[in-house]
């Protein structure tokens, strides 16, 4: 087959790597990428669900799409991801024009059932559980497409076991299934030999890795799987691969957090000094409502300890403004917890209700929009400030840069990360290739970013500015 493709994503970093899945199986079938949508024949909608304005978002897109795919006969229209998997029939209910309907377990067939509706018309495929097949249920056995040729996603873990009470992720990702170590470290090897020099490790809840596979190795009379690896042996075997600079993971939870992840992070030169932490709520009672398992109290217990292992760890957190029931006090102690933890940044989110889940039934409970903006507001101006501070003492230090290309703004600025994962934006005295790394003297600090002087290259990328498509 021939013809060219867009994939538009929302949503998590897992749906970015599902997206990266889609369009090396597309290009497996002799597509290729298109540089727009008018030059496309194939649209993909990789969604999420997590908050309500994702419905919107969907459907308003497909309306736009029914123009796009009536103006030239042969296009096709594809939904996949969370809100898929999600609305089932109802995503070609309210739009019968879209040609394939796909969710979160069945990403390995979107080539297959992209041929099956030339033929036989329209059609949705969801899978109510994953193919427990390693074959398909993780990236390393499918084609991938990677936009970049010095970052790679790396998945560990999918699905998750969890119970949040304003979640719809284990409705529509499944329960929690570990990767093979060995499955996870060999992918790691291959990207580093690819010129690969950061890796993210993904999951759901990334600090439960390899405990469902210690219970799976017990019911089999294992007597040593007490030993078998979990998420801290993981992280020092990742970083230890050879020409691995970086290795990043998101996202743990608090409940599951673990001495030993610090005192990998800590022995680990290549791990980042970043922590994703998500708190939802400072409030203890409505901790409990959210069924998150863990006090404030107990959150920045073990902040704290994290920071005695890494003293320059930069924390960053979700925080949920508006949660059903939420008092006065309960925002107040948010906010002192929030001010406790000095966060490098934060995303805060007004509840929205998610069909499906505990929390949406919780009508009665609902907090006035107007209550709920304030405090959103209220939230803000306290994470800005500790971010601010926590960006004004990096003023003068010297920082490694991961550049990432132009910025947005201004093209003749770079803008890069560093290990921290703040942004940086420098005007180097030459040309320099996405993927290297500069070292870059701090001079101003803004509450979302850096500005820095260039000092010196420190690493040079590979020749190749894109990794081929391959099935690795």
């Amino acid at each position: 087959m021939s013809g060219r493709y867009v994939v538009r994503t929302y949503g998590c970093q897992m749906n970015e790597h599902d997206s990266e899945r889609i369009s090396g199986l597309l290009e497996a079938d002799g597509y290729l990428p298109a540089d727009d949508v008018d030059d496309a024949d194939i649209v993909v909608l990789n969604t999420c669900c997590i908050r309500e304005n994702a419905d919107n978002r969907l459907y308003g897109n497909l309306g736009h799409l029914k123009t796009w795919k009536d103006a030239r006969e042969g296009r096709q229209i594809v939904v996949a991801g969370c809100l898929s998997q999600k609305d089932r029939n109802g995503v070609q209910e309210r739009a019968p024009y879209v040609d394939v309907v796909l969710g979160t377990h069945n990403v390995h067939r979107t080539a297959e059932l992209i041929q099956h509706s030339r033929v036989a018309g329209p059609i949705t495929e969801i899978f109510d559980e994953a193919v427990v097949d390693e074959h398909v249920l993780f990236p390393s056995a499918l084609p991938v497409r990677r936009e970049t040729s010095y970052a790679a996603w790396v998945t560990i873990q999918i699905g998750c076991d969890n119970n949040c009470a304003f979640c719809i992720v284990p409705a529509v990702r499944g329960a929690e299934i570990s990767r093979p170590f060995d499955d996870v470290v060999d992918e790691v090897m291959r990207f580093a030999a690819e010129g690969v020099t950061e890796v993210t490790l993904l999951g759901q809840n990334v600090n439960s890795y390899g405990r469902d596979l210690q219970l799976a190795a017990r019911r089999d009379g294992d007597v040593d799987a007490r030993i078998r690896p979990l998420f801290a042996d993981l992280l020092r075997a990742a970083g230890e691969v050879e020409g691995i600079r970086r290795v990043r993971f998101t996202s743990p939870h608090p409940k599951d957090m673990r001495t030993d992840t610090f005192e990998a992070m800590a022995s680990t030169a290549s791990v980042c000094d970043h922590l994703h932490y998500p708190l939802q709520s400072g409030s203890d009672r409505v901790l409990a409502l959210m069924h998150r398992g863990y006090t404030g109290e107990r959150y920045l217990e073990r902040l704290a300890e994290a920071r005695q292992h890494m003293p320059d760890l930069a924390v960053s957190t979700d925080i949920i403004v508006g949660f059903p029931g939420e008092t006065e006090d309960d925002f107040e102690r948010t906010l002192e917890v929030t001010a406790a933890a000095g966060f490098d940044y934060a995303y805060t989110f007004i509840f929205s209700p998610r069909p499906g889940t505990e929390a949406a039934a919780m009508e009665s409970s609902f907090i006035d929009p107007a209550v709920a903006g304030e405090r959103f507001e209220r939230l803000r101006a306290v994470v800005e400030r500790s971010a601010l501070q926590r960006h004004q003492a990096r003023v003068g230090r010297i920082e490694e840069v991961l550049v990432e290309g132009p910025s947005r703004k201004d093209p003749s600025v770079l803008s890069g990360r560093t290990g921290q994962n703040k942004l940086v934006h420098f005007t180097p005295p030459r040309s320099l290739r996405a993927g290297t790394y500069a070292n870059v003297e701090v001079t101003r600090a803004a509450p979302h970013h850096l500005e820095g002087r260039f000092i010196e290259v420190t690493h040079e990328p590979s020749h190749r500015t894109r990794i081929p498509v391959a099935s690795l």
